[in-house]
């Protein structure tokens, strides 16, 4: 579910889900796959909106637990089977990373059942080796390991023409380099994932986007990236959650550090 939900293909329903999900309704979303939750697909898909809604709420921890748990009962091949993993993964890295509960060790787990239960050409591993990228730089602090898994994730990405997906690989490539010290790439990347989201209309995702290109931009262009996050930020009710720290710490223009707050991926 990290397509746009835009291309001529798509049916009316996932038309919905996205548009809503773009603008972080994600339970309004999850409740229109609610009829079709004896589906494999769709249970995985209403699975990965509330999850997702955990990242960028800290909130709804139990409705996404019961809600892979559902994914995880009508699973019927190991393709699917791996998707659930994949996102309990994510879940667990959600609740370590945003201070709720440590399920490192539970992350870790999932993402790699799911790594042995989906086939090396599964469309889900782009997916897959992002989530991993996450866990070796938040969670086990190794920068090497996770960029190698952004980049496999990264040209995944753009063999499937996953342009979401791609705006989270560019933006996560890009904090490493700031974390460097490589302005210029960061930049680059900064700019490459924001131009993707406001093509796509990924609202809730937008800024986060112009907050982090902020962070390696000279004044008076970084004011102004900030201004726009926190417009875009009050406008969708103080969500993500925690972008508010990063909007309200004063960060030096051109610092070679990352940013403060996490980010969330894509719930596919």
């Amino acid at each position: 579910m990290s397509g746009s939900g835009t291309t001529a293909g798509d049916d009316p329903l996932q038309t919905a889900v996205w548009r809503l999900r773009s603008r972080g309704c994600w339970t309004d979303a999850a409740a229109l796959l609610t009829p079709h939750a004896t589906d494999p697909a769709a249970a995985l898909e209403r699975a990965g909106l509330l999850v997702e809604r955990c990242l960028f709420t800290a909130e709804g921890w139990a409705e996404a637990e019961d809600a892979l748990r559902t994914a995880e009962a009508v699973a019927g091949n190991d393709e699917e089977r791996g998707g659930a993993a994949c996102e309990r993964g994510r879940l667990a890295y959600a609740s370590t990373r945003l201070g709720v509960r440590d399920r490192a060790d539970e992350a870790r787990a999932a993402l790699g059942r799911a790594a042995a239960l989906l086939s090396p050409t599964s469309p889900r591993r782009p997916l897959l080796d992002f989530r991993r990228g996450l866990v070796a730089e938040h969670i086990a602090d190794s920068p090497q390991a996770a960029r190698a898994a952004y980049l496999r994730a990264h040209a995944g990405a753009a063999a499937q023409e996953d342009t979401l997906l791609l705006s989270f690989t560019w933006l996560h490539q890009a904090g490493l380099a700031l974390r460097e010290g490589e302005l210029a790439e960061a930049r680059h990347g900064f700019g490459e994932s924001l131009r993707i989201r406001e093509e796509l209309g990924y609202l809730i995702g937008t800024a986060p986007a112009l907050a982090a290109l902020a962070d390696c931009e000279p004044e008076p262009e970084a004011s102004r990236l900030r201004a726009e996050a926190g417009r875009l930020f009050r406008l969708l009710g103080g969500v993500p959650v925690w972008l508010a720290g990063q909007l309200t710490a004063s960060v030096p223009s051109q610092t070679p550090s990352p940013p403060n707050a996490p980010e969330p991926e894509p719930a596919a």
